[in-house]
């Protein structure tokens, strides 16, 4: 392991500011990792991600997406996949070489989405519970939770209960004040998740369409080195729907984690890491 720095970074994309965070290796780099979160969630879910991956040489950097996090919201509500993939391109552009993508659920179809359609923006791919056919059931169960609390929560016991009843199979934090990074107190002293609402607008049948196209149009283009770590428990990508990424890019290596749901790297990062680990290694030789 080296010695690492970590500071906040921020990129401009195209509804304003997104922050983010860099862990920069002390010894000459093996290049850079750039990881994009899923939907309701923040760069801070790739904190043990980002100081692994830099003690072992990778420039390393989590940003939260736009409306998320510390980024700045879409003044004109534009959160769908065509808006996500144009900041995450900006934020590509201004890196200084080309980053392997790591991309969990929305983060890595967006990075799917890149790796098809700009391919020398991409060094390699790795896809976290994300492939272009998903579970109704599974995207459903996540819409629900976090439209769940409109009126947000009395205290952060009750933001830690709600986390709890949706992934039991989680320990219930002992600090609860890790959760400021995922809720903000109102002047009326509730707590409310950091998302913008606008972010849970589901789009016109018509749109929807369109994007799935577009997913499955971009993963038939894909020739960069890919891999995809799914959960073996998650109810959003199933046994088929890897099956079916596989087929699309027949050489993508594929890794099943016993034991995780649809957020494997925070079920069991060990094992997650491990995996990515194995794939980067295979990316740097020479």
């Amino acid at each position: 392991m080296t010695e690492i720095r970590k500071e906040n970074v921020y990129f401009l994309g195209q509804a304003g500011r997104l922050a983010g965070d860099c862990w920069t290796p002390g010894a000459p780099g093996r290049g850079t990792v750039l990881l994009l979160h899923g939907g309701g969630q923040t760069r801070h879910s790739w904190g043990a991600a980002g100081a692994t991956l830099a003690g072992a040489g990778w420039t390393t950097v989590a940003i939260d997406s736009r409306g998320h996090g510390d980024s700045d919201w879409a003044v004109d509500g534009r959160y769908g996949l065509d808006a996500i993939v144009e900041d995450v391109t900006e934020v590509v552009h201004a890196l200084p070489e080309p980053p392997v993508v790591i991309g969990a659920s929305l983060g890595g179809l967006t990075g799917l989405v890149l790796a098809g359609e700009q391919s020398a923006v991409i060094r390699a791919l790795v896809l976290v519970d994300a492939v272009p056919r998903i579970e109704p059931a599974g995207a459903h169960r996540i819409a629900a939770f976090m439209s769940s609390a409109p009126d947000g929560f009395g205290s952060l016991e009750e933001v830690a209960d709600a986390i709890r009843e949706y992934q039991p199979q989680r320990s219930r934090p002992v600090n609860l004040q890790g959760l400021r990074k995922n809720v903000r107190q109102g002047p009326d002293g509730r707590w409310r998740w950091h998302w913008d609402p606008a972010f849970l607008r589901p789009p016109e049948a018509p749109e929807a369409a369109r994007m799935s196209a577009r997913i499955r149009a971009a993963a038939a283009q894909v020739r960069v080195p890919t891999l995809l770590v799914r959960g073996a428990l998650s109810d959003v990508v199933s046994e088929d729907g890897a099956t079916d990424l596989l087929r699309m890019i027949p050489q993508a290596r594929f890794a099943d984690v016993a034991g995780t749901g649809h957020m494997v790297a925070g079920d069991d990062n060990s094992v997650f890491l491990t995996e990515v680990s194995g794939f980067l290694d295979e990316v740097d030789k020479p």
